[in-house]
């Protein structure tokens, strides 16, 4: 099968597609999949540390190299989002997906035509979904909805400012605060991802957070009141703040900027408000029992069509042309979710209507 294999640390763009990599060994509780589309993740360019490539059993990393892929493995790396459809699964008890169901989830490798999954790591995909769609949901809207609804405890009507408004996580958060009855404020660095934010994520207002004194006119938006919500992956709370509303919530979603952020306290303190953390990832180790009820909500919601689908970029990149959708990340010219399609779908027929 065709696949993505690290040989060694490198950059992206020295990595070359293998197209008689094994398919992969089922073991227990582990189901097949066809990968029919997969996410980019901002950290699959860092250093040739791939959390969606596969690693060549004959390399052998030095100590430090295991320490560095632990590290970025467990504690900063997104999950890895794909969408794929079941080719065969091993029978186990407890397994109730049959070949053929579209599901979608998260395991290593699937930059890949084939990957085996833990069954436990694989949900069904709504037929109202792609699989495109599917590849840009697993981590990035779970994170919005938890940070906005169970963090931030978002209320109908309420201001949100949501930072970086136009990549994967941030225009999902405008997508959710819009539907949830929330006036959303994007903010982001360039005119074309403002208009992003708006046509695509439905946000009410836009400020290029570029420009000096951007704060000021989240204050003319909000008459004065301040954003009652701040979502920012960026890393740029500390400037937020000065626009924020009396017991308002700071949510610290990620460092994207690549700077990790000292906050000055007495804005707290005066300002009433709460500094909230936001780490999905640590729910599988910390909380596991609550996810499925978020996966549930987004997927109503979805589904419902109370809240717009999954926004794609524009270019969809194949794993012929992978090394591209990486350098496109990198550079920070893609919005929405970065797409990597391994396989089209084949036609849906229609179910009868009575």
């Amino acid at each position: 099968m065709k696949a993505f294999v690290v040989h060694e640390l490198t950059n992206p763009s020295k990595i070359t597609l293998t197209k008689d990599w094994p398919v992969p060994t089922l073991k227990k509780g582990h189901v097949m999949v066809d990968v029919y589309s997969a996410g980019l993740n901002f950290f699959d360019h860092k250093g040739g540390i791939k959390r969606n490539l596969l690693f060549h059993s004959s390399w052998a990393p030095s100590l430090r190299e295991k320490c560095l892929m632990a590290f970025l493995f467990q504690q900063v790396c997104d999950p890895l989002t794909f969408s794929l459809s079941i080719n065969r699964s091993e029978h186990f008890k407890g397994c109730s997906l049959k070949p053929g169901d579209r599901v979608f989830g998260a395991v290593l490798g699937s930059f890949a035509d084939k990957v085996a999954v833990p069954v436990t790591a694989v949900m069904p995909l709504p037929d109202s979904l792609t699989f495109d769609q599917g590849a840009g949901l697993f981590t990035t809207w779970p994170t919005s909805y938890e940070a906005l609804v169970s963090r931030a405890k978002l209320q109908p009507g309420e201001w949100v400012l949501v930072t970086a408004a136009a990549g994967g996580v941030g225009i999902a958060a405008v997508q959710l605060a819009k539907g949830l009855g929330a006036k959303v404020i994007a903010a982001a660095g360039s005119q074309e991802k403002l208009d992003i934010a708006k046509k695509y994520g439905g946000a009410d207002y836009t400020v290029d957070y570029t420009k000096k004194g951007w704060q000021q006119e989240v204050l003319k938006i909000t008459n004065g009141k301040g954003a009652d919500v701040i979502f920012d992956p960026v890393g740029m709370i500390a400037d937020c703040l000065k626009c924020i509303a009396w017991k308002g919530r700071a949510l610290v979603v990620g460092f994207a900027a690549g700077t990790v952020e000292k906050v000055p306290m007495n804005l707290v303190l005066l300002k009433n408000i709460s500094l909230v953390g936001i780490f999905w990832g640590g729910y599988l180790v910390k909380e596991p029992e609550h996810m499925p009820s978020v996966y549930k909500a987004v997927l109503d919601l979805l589904t419902s069509g109370r809240v717009s689908l999954p926004v794609i970029y524009k270019e969809v990149y194949t794993l012929d042309n992978l090394a591209d959708g990486l350098h496109a990340l990198e550079t920070r010219k893609t919005w929405g979710k970065a797409i990597v399609k391994v396989k089209e779908e084949e036609p849906r027929a229609e179910k009868a209507k009575l």
